[in-house]
């Protein structure tokens, strides 16, 4: 048989209980359902004595973020158990030992992944430690692991180590050695913070090459989307070019964040946005108090969540020189009825339907207290965003030039969510909004105007 995950359920568009996993023989083509629960069930992996299955998924309690657990089942489905229920990260990537005495897993914890362990009876060990995203992970004979690698300053390579000597790896690969010879990286510095609460919250900064703590330097705040996602220590291009153009880059994992637990990552339900715009601020507050960044030129950015989270900034406070929401929500209520999420995430954050209170929808949508922006706000969104459609930067947009604030809308063609991501048509679409984000901010931080023009650079 091949296992699979799968929702084959009536009317799957309505349905908020996510994948079953299915055994399809190979003889006939019979489908044989094999788990049932109220939650999604994902990537089974079968044991190499044939014995059992495991798997990822968790209890759906209607929550808006709920940890991804590890789970095995007998052969034919009977028995599930949960393994590692004191593990309190998101289980990625289940891989069975050899032997079959547990299973290895990637888990990602205070912005870095690395590979565990757990044996059937539960006990859960680290096998990697490193500040690191290791993904793509796969076993081979003798314990031998192959992985995508990524640090602050090494984009992703292959490499490979053994679980008895996890620190002993091989890089197999380096696809950009020649380009980096050339290159001079901004260091990336970690933080921890407090935020109003007393909360601790995790950031970087990404400083300029050559970077001189007597000078004061324009700042961008970028924002990570989902909410439920982590930002970490793996390499990014994007940053590392803003930083080189003599920015500091301030990225933060502020509550709502992956990485750090159910209650950290859940807390937001029904508040967002709300509560982690005081964490993004602390972060800023805790960066401008080094006293290396100039509190009149500051920037701020992020996609999706962050395009969000960007347009209900500027709602909300004066303090930064420009903005670029990137492929924002805007409007919750009008949102729910065009995007292609709606049902199954959208439901998550409000306790009812628009119809029944919208102004619960209205009060957290930016569009609300559009009459608040003084910012100059740049809007870019692909015509093929079906997640973010560009209806939504179309009413910001049009909020906004009603009432003569500084502000730009720039359209994609053929882009769905994400503007040059894994999705992405076209790669140059992804620097063509790196550019028009460069031009954006120098703008307004930098009195000798733009180093870049977007426009000339995407024409030649």
């Amino acid at each position: 048989a091949i296992l699979t995950s799968a929702l084959r359920r009536p009317d799957p568009e309505y349905d908020t209980d996510g994948n079953d996993i299915f055994a399809v023989a190979v003889e006939d083509g019979a489908s044989r359902q094999l788990t049932s629960r109220k939650g999604p069930d994902n990537n089974p992996t079968v044991s190499p004595d044939g014995r059992f299955i495991a798997y990822t998924g968790f209890d759906d309690k209607g929550l808006g973020y709920t940890v991804t657990r590890l789970y095995v089942m007998a052969i034919d489905g009977s028995n599930p158990k949960l393994l590692a229920g004191e593990w309190d990260r998101d289980v990625a990537n289940p891989r069975w030992a050899a032997d079959s005495t547990g299973i290895y897993f990637t888990s990602g914890d205070r912005g870095s992944t690395n590979l565990h362990f757990v044996s059937l009876g539960g006990a859960v060990r680290p096998v990697t430690e490193e500040r690191q995203q290791l993904t793509g992970v796969d076993l081979g004979p003798g314990g031998r692991v192959v992985a995508v690698r990524s640090t602050p300053k090494e984009p992703g390579d292959i490499v490979t180590f053994t679980v008895q000597q996890p620190l002993r790896t091989t890089r197999l690969t380096g696809v950009n050695d020649s380009l980096l010879a050339t290159l001079r990286l901004g260091d990336v510095e970690e933080i921890w913070y407090k935020s109003f609460d007393g909360r601790d919250v995790q950031g970087w900064i990404v400083k300029p090459p050559g970077f001189d703590p007597s000078r004061k330097y324009p700042l961008i705040l970028y924002i990570h989307g989902g909410p439920h996602m982590m930002y970490g220590v793996e390499f990014d291009h994007e940053f590392q070019t803003h930083a080189a153009l003599d920015y500091v880059l301030l990225y933060t994992n502020p509550r709502g964040s992956t990485g750090y637990g159910q209650e950290f990552g859940n807390i937001i339900q029904y508040d967002y946005p709300g509560e982690n715009l005081k964490d993004l601020m602390a972060g800023v507050d805790a960066v401008v108090a080094r006293g290396y960044v100039d509190p009149k030129r500051m920037v701020i950015t992020g996609g999706s969540g962050g395009g969000l989270m960007t347009a209900w900034t500027v709602t909300q406070t004066d303090r930064f020189a420009a903005a670029a929401a990137q492929y924002p929500s805007i409007n919750w209520f009008t949102l729910v009825l065009t995007s292609d999420s709606a049902y199954q995430g959208l439901k998550r954050r409000f306790k009812k339907w628009m119809w029944e209170d919208p102004d619960e929808y209205l009060k957290r949508s930016p569009i609300r207290h559009a009459g608040n922006v003084r910012t100059p706000t740049l809007l870019i969104t692909g015509e093929a965003d079906w997640r973010t459609p560009i209806s939504q930067s179309e009413e910001f947009y049009r909020a906004l030039k009603l009432r003569k604030v500084d502000t730009l809308l720039v359209r994609v063609p053929d882009e769905p969510h994400g503007i040059g991501a894994g999705s992405s048509n076209h790669i140059t679409h992804r620097m063509a909004k790196v550019l028009y984000l460069m031009e954006w901010f120098d703008k307004y931080t930098k009195p000798s105007g733009p180093v870049t023009s977007a426009k000339d650079a995407v024409e030649r």
